[in-house]
């Protein structure tokens, strides 16, 4: 069978590596010119992605490019003293096998475990699909396929073409993030500092690979802003505004952030679609069932939704009729979870009041000083919360497997 992904970050190419590891002929389609290797911002993946990372054969590399972040200093507006966090404890509390990397790092960590088996097409995108799957492009040729996969992001070319308008279903949660590639002149290595205060913060962190850092931003705002998600000078004349008269080192970071070579703002936003295929398309990851950029381990989702839609279409011989149907119900309380625990999240993230910032302090202070059993015991009381992704068991589809096929032809 013939598929069809759009989209070559994360989801599409574990989606390829999976269903080529099931006889499938697959081709990714990717609307950048190349493969991006400019870092991207730091993701987490969590123990059951990390399973199907080890299962991918590419753990060494992972482990090899993760940032090496341990601590976290963040000074409050107002002139109170500095809050430091050591990540450690934090990050295991929430999951028992956890590794943080650059995006784009382990989105070419997955190519290169993919494009000798995979036909890799840059600098195109899907124009129209058919009831049959005849499929148009943008600058290729047509061509016809058996299924079609939408692995393009939160706002997906796929499912706008597919399931309309991303209005009717995305929900703003109350947030801003922006991510920018900057100087590293604090010399930040294995810590992350920043600035936080009522409805904002800023901060910066590097990675132990990397020559530059990243600047990240959050805020809330008290509707959603007026601005297009390609419209990049927008976006940055919005951060100005949001985070002038901040302190630290922020009014330096806003005036690196106006020469960045690389760029992103978006909302927190949900989607919330019922179902995540129509006829022989399906989305997977973020195009499907974003819960909300920073806040839902939306990474660590779509790496399974993938690893999950691969296995449910081999499981069912490649029917689609029947595929589609078992992978919604196999992930679909995952995807609910990570919903909940989003909107919580976006709420928490960023301190909406005096009171808030004070309980963040307070609470920072006590889980420094835990022992760090006491933290993970008192979070897998919640497994529905904090640990959701740990309560995760993943299918095992090695059954399906079949002998590798030779490379594409170029």
């Amino acid at each position: 069978m013939r598929v069809l992904i759009s989209g070559a970050s994360v989801a599409g190419p574990v989606l390829a590596h999976w269903l080529t590891r099931y006889g499938f002929e697959v081709t990714v389609v990717e609307r950048a010119p190349a493969l991006r290797k400019t870092g991207g911002h730091a993701i987490d993946l969590f123990r059951p992605a990390m399973e199907i990372v080890e299962r991918m054969g590419v753990l060494d590399r992972v482990l090899a490019a993760r940032t090496g972040t341990e601590w976290l200093t963040m000074h409050r507006e107002g002139g109170r003293g500095p809050i430091e966090l050591e990540l450690r404890r934090v990050m295991a509390a929430v999951s028992d096998r956890h590794v943080e990397i650059m995006r784009d790092d382990l989105s070419e960590i997955f190519h290169d475990a993919t494009k000798d088996d995979v036909a890799y097409v840059f600098g195109d995108s899907i124009t129209s699909i058919s009831d049959d799957g005849e499929v148009t492009f943008e600058r290729g040729a047509p061509a016809r396929f058996d299924l079609v996969v939408g692995a393009d992001g939160l706002h997906s070319n796929v499912r706008g073409l597919v399931f309309g308008p991303e209005s009717r279903y995305s929900a703003w949660i109350g947030a801003y993030l922006a991510v920018a590639s900057v100087p590293n002149h604090l010399g930040l290595d294995g810590r992350m500092a920043g600035i936080l205060g009522v409805g904002r913060m800023a901060g910066m962190y590097g990675a132990a690979h990397l020559d530059d850092a990243r600047a990240v931003f959050l805020f809330r705002t008290p509707a959603p802003l007026d601005y297009h998600h390609r419209d990049v000078a927008r976006q940055k004349e919005l951060l100005r505004a949001r985070f002038a008269g901040a302190g630290w080192e922020v009014p330096r970071l806003l005036e690196e952030v106006e020469r960045a070579s690389a760029f992103y703002f978006d909302s927190i936003t949900q989607l919330r679609l019922d179902t995540w295929a129509r006829g022989r398309v399906a989305l997977v990851g973020d195009a499907g069932y974003c819960p909300g950029p920073a806040v839902g381990g939306s990474t660590s989702l779509a790496v399974v939704g993938a690893y999950v839609l691969a296995g449910e279409l081999a499981a069912h011989g490649g029917d689609h009729a029947r595929a589609f149907p078992a992978y919604h119900a196999e992930i679909g309380d995952y995807v609910r979870r990570s919903r909940t625990f989003a909107v919580s999240a976006a709420r928490r993230i960023v301190p909406g009041s005096g009171l808030d910032l004070w309980t963040l302090a307070q609470t920072v202070r006590l889980v420094n000083h835990l022992p760090v059993a006491v933290t993970r015991g008192a979070a897998k009381l919640g497994a529905k919360g904090v640990r959701l992704h740990d309560s995760v068991r993943l299918k095992d589809y090695s059954a399906y497997e079949r002998p590798r096929a030779s490379a594409p032809p170029a």
